[in-house]
């Protein structure tokens, strides 16, 4: 906080109050309050919902900026720069004259209170709306959390690969073969979309990139294998398009087993439900999320997966004037017993539909309950190949590659960004090649120690 910002009172009881994007204190109106918890695609389009109406919106989040978190994965195999797949919240939202934005961690939600808490503000509301996201889910397993790695954020992403392209570094000094192939052999948990994005995405990283940046290495040692514990991959789409993918990852040189579970991980390998074991440097978790933390603070019983339960209107029972959406909503009228999936489709017709019936209610008319249009299903495995399941049409192969690239170009923000992608794109297709092939940030300590 700069020095000419007003301050609380060391003496003050009183919770400090938020600021407006002029800077004056507390609100810019008397107009209802609507506070938003987190940028990503509820948060956003709720807050596009709402811009230019008779409300002040704040938007906060601990990162500055909105993520495209579809194309992480591509963050995390080298395909693409960080900056490619995220856009500053303040650019999205400053041709919107009602909407701020305030950078920072929300520790705790005081319902009762309606006051919402950071490690530095107290910000009062009158209707809130909580997109928080959603956060690994390790079904309280330790060793999960400690020896994998996630794919939340562009941290995690940056994480990945450097640890990854790491590994291959130590690999050409070590002279031990075992050791050498267990740095060389990644293992991703889970074959839902994104553990199938990312076994296609590394293992072409590894066959037509690092086959050439390596040459001292035998690359046969190199393994890409995918775990899942149900017996098929890609469990939200029709069967046949389940079989055309497993044949694809196959076909690519990934090996896939399935009814396969994690008992535990460590340093040196994973262990499975059958007691056996495969030893690797590299172990990307993949296989559960649950809603975000922050739902916790509520003080109210969670759903299946940490999930806040909500109306069908999306608000809670007990807290009319609180929204839920997205991922850490659960609601389960489009199928009794199974809760939306956590994707973006729903966060984004939840926050519309959020966004409408809190100015329903500072008009005093009826709210809507959410009604979900289901769009589809897509996913991506490695170049030329992919699954659709939309609008009642079922395809694989390239074809469905190609509607991909199309409605994930469409949905980027930033026309900078669509460009940047698209060039990535059109340069490894036609090269083979990976241009983001660097080890940055803080580079990972050598662990050549805690395999022998």
């Amino acid at each position: 906080m700069s020095e000419n910002q007003p301050q609380m009172p060391e003496s003050s009881n009183q919770p400090m109050l938020g600021y407006s994007r002029n800077g004056a204190r507390p609100w810019p109106s008397a107009r209802p309050r609507v506070v938003i918890i987190g940028a990503g695609f509820g948060g956003i389009n709720a807050a596009r919902a709402l811009a230019n109406k008779d409300v002040d919106v704040l938007m906060i989040d601990r990162n500055n900026y909105h993520g495209f978190w579809p194309l992480l994965y591509q963050v995390a195999t080298a395909g693409l720069e960080p900056e490619s797949v995220a856009y500053p919240v303040r650019a999205i939202i400053r041709r919107f004259s009602n909407v701020s934005f305030m950078m920072a961690e929300v520790t705790r939600i005081d319902c009762a209170a309606k006051m919402v808490y950071t490690p530095t503000i107290a910000l009062p509301y009158d209707y809130l709306i909580i997109a928080a996201g959603s956060a690994n889910n390790y079904f309280g397993n330790d060793s999960l959390a400690e020896h994998t790695y996630g794919l939340k954020d562009l941290d995690d992403a940056e994480r990945l690969r450097n640890h990854v392209l790491s590994n291959f570094e130590y690999a050409v000094s070590e002279q031990d073969p075992a050791i050498r192939q267990r740095l060389m052999t990644l293992v991703i948990v889970g074959g839902g979309p994104t553990g199938v994005e990312l076994a296609g995405a590394f293992i072409e990283l590894v066959r037509h990139v690092l086959v050439r940046d390596y040459p001292m290495l035998d690359i046969s040692e190199a393994r890409v294998v995918l775990v899942e514990a149900s017996e098929h991959i890609l469990a939200v789409f029709p069967e046949g398009l389940r079989r055309s993918g497993l044949r694809r990852l196959e076909k690519m040189g990934v090996e896939v087993r399935l009814k396969t579970m994690v008992a535990n991980v460590d340093a040196q390998g994973v262990t499975f439900g059958d007691g056996s074991r495969l030893e690797t440097g590299s172990v990307i978790w993949a296989a559960g999320v649950r809603g975000a933390h922050l739902g916790d603070s509520l003080g109210m019983k969670l759903a299946r997966g940490g999930r806040v339960p909500v109306q069908p209107t999306l608000n809670l029972a007990t807290n009319p004037d609180v929204f839920v959406i997205g991922d850490m909503a659960y609601l389960d009228t489009y199928k009794p017993g199974v809760p939306y999936p956590m994707i973006a489709p729903v966060a984004v017709q939840m926050a519309e539909l959020a966004a409408h019936n809190i100015l329903a209610k500072t008009r005093r008319r009826p709210l809507r309950s959410f009604h979900y249009f289901d769009k589809g299903n897509m996913a991506t495995i490695g170049r030329r190949g992919a699954v659709m399941d939309a609008f009642g049409v079922r395809l694989s192969g390239f074809l469905a590659w190609m509607g991909w690239l199309l409605v994930h170009l469409m949905f980027l923000v930033g026309f900078r960004n669509r460009v940047i992608v698209l060039l990535n794109w059109a340069y490894s297709y036609f090269t083979y090649d990976r241009g983001v092939r660097l080890i940055s940030g803080l580079k990972p300590e050598s662990k050549q120690h805690e395999y022998r």
